[in-house]
């Protein structure tokens, strides 16, 4: 039933998706753009309904009241306090090695400003994780001009500037997304 309710997701928004063979693992961080609207969430939950795939994503903390609660970890969210000290690299290390699949899903912030015009650089935080825990960074994607999603690809993270710079190019080729990555730190 999973299945043809994100079927159905993708029909109605009138986007077309594709999975490249061999690309997914059993633990892995999954980044997806662009993150524009709350549709793209959905096509993106509705991609791994239809797959069969359980992802976790981190979600602020303060949604985790009333209602909302059940189906934010139904749906694999995991509460995040974004104004805490806690190391959250740290946290999901942990939650990578107690699982033997896990797949979490990291929609970088930033990639938009609240007005819609300024693009700011992405976070890497995505980056730390994967690198951390020595799983891939798999791309997801949902263009809302083409009507295209799926996934497309991976790297095994290594050196943070040639990765993001890596990162931006592939989408670019793949998706014609244009993300902005931070300036190299060297």
């Amino acid at each position: 039933m999973k299945k043809q309710i994100g079927e159905l997701a993708f029909k109605l928004a009138g986007v077309k998706y594709h999975i490249e063979p061999n690309v997914l693992e059993d633990k892995q961080v999954i980044i997806g753009f662009e993150h524009t609207t709350m549709m793209d969430a959905v096509l993106s939950i509705a991609l791994f309904q239809i797959h069969g795939i359980k992802i976790h994503t981190l979600i602020k903390k303060e949604l985790f009241k009333g209602p909302f609660k059940p189906l934010l970890e139904g749906i694999g969210g995991i509460a995040v306090d974004r104004h805490s000290n806690q190391d959250i690299v740290s946290q999901m290390v942990d939650e990578f090695k107690s699982h033997d699949q896990f797949n979490l899903v990291i929609a970088p912030e930033a990639t938009r400003a609240k007005n819609g015009e300024e693009r700011r650089p992405i976070r890497t935080g995505f980056w730390h994780i994967a690198k951390a825990a020595g799983v891939p960074i798999v791309f997801l994607f949902v263009n809302q001009k083409t009507k295209q999603g799926g996934i497309f690809g991976k790297i095994y993270p290594s050196d943070l500037d040639k990765d993001l710079a890596q990162i931006k190019a592939l989408y670019k080729e793949h998706t014609g997304l244009d993300i902005v990555i931070p300036e190299p730190k060297n």
